[in-house]
């Protein structure tokens, strides 16, 4: 994925979580944060971000902080970046393990249970194919199909890469429906893109949130995919890149 005009801001401030003030060489902006999480340890006085421009006059304000140099790391922080890198990679023919084929629907946004998972995908083969699709989709004789949640990782720690950076209930609640969806027999998975490069593993952060590391877990065990990927990160783009290694 790639955004349209990006320019380098220092980080002034953060006076609340949808906003910050940074210094650029067009002045001091208030931009919007993409990012509702803590990232503490990413958004310090002084440090060196990039900014995308809006290009709306009618917008508040005139950009959106996306991404932060922590050390030799460039990490995109746009909490919407990690679905669109992976429809992108999905749309470019990345198959999940139990998939026999690369995806021939991608579905966004897709209703099931009490609320939306991130992907419903359809692909040539059988995994899943003799259950219903969810409500008013059409599936195909002889399509597999399935249920993908994503989740963007910017919490890195000596190397290793942790999720969430904040307590979320709302993953919980995914895991639970991905677990309910395997153990009627769907394939699921859950995919960490990591949104930064070059990272040792992944890991639940338990010490932030022990229930999700505790349903991650359960997931894994009722046959939900836990996936990590990282990606090829620069100021302006967002890129799925290699799978990481997956602690649980």
């Amino acid at each position: 994925m790639r955004y349209e005009e990006v320019i380098p801001a220092v980080f002034l401030e953060r006076p609340n979580r949808f906003i910050a003030r940074v210094r650029t060489d067009r002045g001091t902006m208030t931009v919007h944060v993409k990012n509702t999480g803590r990232c503490r340890e990413l958004l310090l006085p002084g440090a060196k971000v990039y900014v995308a421009l809006s290009g709306n006059p009618a917008r508040k304000t005139p950009g959106d902080l996306i991404a932060v140099r922590k050390g030799d790391r460039l990490i995109n922080m746009d909490s919407q970046a990690p679905n669109r890198a992976a429809g992108e990679a999905l749309a470019a023919g990345l198959c999940l393990p139990g998939m026999e084929a690369a995806a021939c629907s991608i579905r966004p946004e897709t209703a099931w249970g009490g609320s939306r998972l991130d992907f419903y995908l359809q692909w040539p083969g059988g995994q899943g194919a003799g259950l219903a699709p969810p409500h008013g989709v059409c599936l195909p004789e002889g399509c597999g199909q399935g249920f993908l949640e994503v989740k963007g990782v910017t919490l890195e720690q000596d190397g290793g890469v942790f999720f969430p950076d904040a307590p979320t209930e709302r993953g919980v609640k995914h895991l639970r429906e991905l677990i309910e969806l395997s153990r009627m027999g769907y394939p699921a998975w859950v995919l960490f893109v990591i949104q930064m490069a070059e990272v040792d593993f992944f890991a639940p952060n338990d010490a932030t949130h022990l229930a999700f590391g505790q349903a991650l877990r359960q997931a894994a065990a009722a046959g939900v995919g836990v996936l990590a990927y990282d990606c090829l990160v620069e100021s302006d783009t967002l890129t799925l890149g290699k799978p990481v290694k997956v602690r649980l």
